[in-house]
């Protein structure tokens, strides 16, 4: 990416979008009538959350409106509002015995259509003609999960500056959650490796959706969603509830949002990271199915086939969505989504830092590498009386890394006289080529039912095979061959129950308790998990809650399949009998609503890690928790412990009057220990994260007030990873020995750190209304100090001090134009 920013390209490219806007915001600006009203439809439906079944004559009351506008749902548990004008609004829904909810911040814009999708609960007060308080700002729409849960809205992913409509870029403003400042969006929780998060799409598990992912599904460079599909998501940060298996660290259960039901609508963006166009709409009058369609490619690949310009080594990729809901009358309701994607990038002649961290100036690399995702579900509710109801589902994923290095060394061609000719390169051997492919079936049923008001379950079954092929073959310098690492064609099956339950002793205290059981047939192994939280709402502006859950999860495939050579020669795979990693998560927090729109969040946390796979040998420092691209193929052993612990404070204004800020900081300790019977630090220990974001929205602009300005900002303090150094002699001058291959000081591995993280973002959006047509331009300035902290170092013979130093991501505009009709 430096070399994108280093040359003429990056200008060429900037101008480019920049004469699209202008040229685009020329044509906004004509034919405004003077005094237009601008308004839009907003419409929805509201369900109970329990069965599922539209409810009947909910009160529906636009806030703050005068005079007041209200209405009620009808038979099929409709509402909708005409000629709403366009600006922010919130809507609160009132039912009799049912807890009422607020929606706030709804955007109406005049370019598209407001639809809700709104559930409600019965309230455990049986009193019939009693309508409960009001839901509250920021919790989650899960009721069978409300320990360690965040709620992501569209809106936020859209304001908060460094998203890059990318929600793994988003949840870094959590706090406990960091991302690597190189640029990649990896999400890492609480210390823990962001390789044991779980991605989730409309509730079913899904296999990574970064692009450019690594075998481990731990990091890339972005994903395939794209916010303009998003509903409100959720993520957890630890003590799951009993629905969640197979997870160590971190849950992020995405989204989609559903198409317009009613009429034909779509949009168009283009920005320096991506091109995109989302259409949606009804499949016929009358029928309330709907489809949601949208396509992305990469702005610099499109520019680049139009010959405009020539980027060497630029990521190029493609990605597209859709959503597709189908109700029907006496069947259920069945949606289809569908999220997949191609990636890539080709670089020729390149000396620079690779993977091992050894760099040498003279020894020229070509790489190739080209990914693919692809995930397809079904999800069918059937609704089986007014209290229960079944959800199905069907998933596929599959993932696919192709990787090539080819590489020979420079040398300086001299004439008859001496003279300089020109560089060449000897020819060039392949050193590294690896194909894997994983592909993954699933399906589940699960059943939810209302015992009473004060008492529900959830049970569910889940199945779960995997197929994976890997073949990774590197270059052996004694033999001068090719030589195998790993080559497997293998299935691991998979086996998941779960029972959950929730009573609510009265409105102000309530347990979540559960199990979860874990099958795995490859080895035979199986783990039973409780889980349990007690929520207490002290009175209407205090609350504490308490979390216990035990987790496990399988580790990458390629770790169970290793070779290892022994000294007569012969092959043997020591690790198929690994067993799952544990961990046992305590959380305890304290909330605080000083306002409606103001909060304080305090919470402290601890996790027993153990059962880590860790090398087999009473030397090493190595464990797999540390893992990402620097893959290690050793007999492992159960035999790691380690532990995540550390508090958390946020502060949040909730946005309202045009304004928001949120502050939050997390004090933390990661340790692991492996069979030296050492505590290390894990590289992902960063010991301190701090967030400060605030944003003003200035609306109403310009003479026919249908424009709306928005500045936010971002400050992101951070500790740095802890890294490996390079050897070094007493007075830490560079003491490595490239004959003997040994450039590391692995006794020291993660003992420090470089440089802390500090990072400035700010943006600005401007949007125009027009009738049935909205405009709006982003502009995101990431880095802006350019602050240019260190990562970790290599080794560089061609550098004065021999170390060079991989840094924090450069100064990053993102540019967004954005067409809504």
């Amino acid at each position: 990416m430096k070399s994108f920013f280093s040359n003429q390209t990056f200008k060429k490219t900037i101008a480019f979008v920049f004469f699209l806007l202008f040229f685009e915001l020329s044509f906004a600006q004509t034919g405004i009538p003077p005094r237009e009203k601008l308004s839009q439809t907003v419409r929805g439906i509201v369900t109970d959350v329990d069965s599922k079944l539209p409810l009947i004559g909910v009160s529906v009351v636009i806030l703050d409106s005068n005079p007041t506008i209200a209405t009620a749902t009808d038979a099929k548990g409709v509402f909708r509002f005409e000629n709403i004008p366009i600006g922010r609004i919130t809507i609160q829904f009132s039912y009799v015995g049912y807890e009422s909810r607020t929606v706030s911040n709804i955007v109406v814009n005049s370019g598209k259509e407001v639809v809700l999708d709104i559930n409600m609960q019965e309230s455990t007060v049986n009193i019939a003609e009693v309508v409960v308080k009001s839901s509250r700002k920021g919790e989650v729409t899960n009721v069978m999960s409300r320990i360690g849960a965040h709620t992501i809205s569209v809106e936020e992913t859209k304001r908060y500056t460094g998203g890059m409509d990318d929600p793994a870029r988003v949840v870094s403003s959590i706090a406990g959650v960091a991302s690597t400042p190189d640029g990649s969006s990896d999400i890492i929780v609480r210390g823990n490796s962001p390789k044991y998060l779980q991605w989730r799409l409309d509730g079913i598990e899904i296999s990574s959706p970064y692009h450019m992912d690594d075998q481990n599904a731990s990091v890339g460079a972005l994903t395939a969603l794209n916010n303009s599909l998003l509903a409100t998501s959720d993520f957890y940060t630890g003590a799951f509830s009993a629905e969640f298996g197979n997870v160590l660290s971190t849950v992020m259960d995405v989204k989609l949002r559903k198409g317009n039901n009613e009429k034909f609508e779509s949009a168009c963006g283009v920005g320096l990271m991506g091109t995109d166009v989302t259409f949606e709409g009804p499949f016929k009058k009358g029928y309330a199915g709907s489809y949601l369609i949208n396509y992305r490619y990469s702005t610099i690949s499109l520019l680049t086939t139009l010959g405009l310009i020539d980027v060497q080594g630029a990521l190029n990729y493609q990605d597209a969505t859709f959503n597709v809901f189908l109700p029907t009358k006496k069947m259920g309701t069945f949606s289809f989504f569908g999220l997949g994607g191609l990636s890539g990038f080709k670089i020729k002649n390149s000396n620079q830092v690779p993977v091992t961290g050894i760099k040498d100036a003279a020894l020229m690399k070509d790489y190739d590498k080209a990914n693919f995702l692809s995930n397809f579900g079904m999800n069918h509710v059937l609704t089986i009386n007014s209290n229960s109801f079944i959800k199905t589902s069907l998933s596929y994923s599959a993932t696919g890394m192709d990787d090539d290095l080819s590489q020979g060394y420079k040398i300086r061609l001299y004439d008859n006289m001496g003279e300089f000719l020109r560089d060449s390169t000897t020819n060039k051997i392949q050193a590294y080529k690896s194909r894997i492919t994983n592909s993954v079936y699933r399906s589940s049923i699960i059943y939810n039912s209302r015992l009473n008001a004060k008492n529900k379950i959830q049970i569910g079954i889940k199945y779960t095979l995997s197929v994976n092929k890997y073949d990774q073959n590197t270059f052996d310098d004694q033999t001068a061959s090719m030589i195998n690492i790993t080559d497997f064609n293998k299935n691991v099956n998979m086996l998941n129950n779960f029972i959950s339950w929730k009573h609510s002793f009265n409105d102000h205290i309530s347990v979540i308790a559960g199990l979860h059981n874990v099958n795995v047939f490859l080895n035979k192994k199986s783990t039973l998990e409780p889980r349990l939280a007690v929520n207490w709402k002290i009175d209407n502006t205090n609350s504490i809650y308490v979390g216990y859950g035990k987790h496990s999860t399988m580790e990458s495939v390629h770790n169970y399949y290793t070779k290892i050579k022994l000294a007569d020669g012969s092959i043997i795979e020591p690790n198929k009998n690994l067993d799952l990693l544990k961990a046992d998560h305590y959380v305890m927090g304290y909330e605080k609503r000083f306002t409606e729109n103001l909060m304080a969040k305090f919470e402290v946390y601890y996790q027993h890690l153990y059962n880590l796979p860790v090398e087999n040998n009473d030397t090493s420092y190595y464990a797999t928790i540390n893992e990402g691209t620097d893959y290690r193929y050793v007999a492992l052993v159960n035999k790691g412990v380690g532990k995540n612990y550390g508090m958390e404070l946020t502060i949040e204004r909730f946005f309202d009057n045009n304004y928001y800020f949120l502050i939050n900081g997390s004090l933390f300790d990661s340790k692991y220990k492996s069979l030296e019977g050492v505590w290390r630090n894990t590289q992902y220990n960063g010991n301190y994260l701090v967030n400060i974001l605030c944003g003003k929205e200035f609306k109403n602009i310009g003479k026919n007030k249908n424009k709306t300005l928005a500045i936010n900002s971002k400050v992101f303090f951070g500790g740095g990873k802890k890294y490996i150094p390079l050897l070094r002699d007493a007075q830490g001058n560079i003491a490595v020995d490239p004959a003997n291959n040994r450039y590391f000081d692995y006794k020291k591995a993660y003992d420090n750190k470089l440089d802390n993280f500090f990072q400035l973002n700010l943006s600005v959006s401007y949007k125009i209304n027009k009738h049935n047509v909205t405009h709006e331009i982003f502009l995101d300035l990431m880095n802006l100090t350019n602050n240019q902290a260190r990562i970790y170092e290599y080794y560089d013979a061609s550098e004065p001090s021999k170390v060079g130093y991989v840094k924090q991501l450069q100064f990053f505009p993102n540019l967004m134009y954005r067409v809504y009709f």
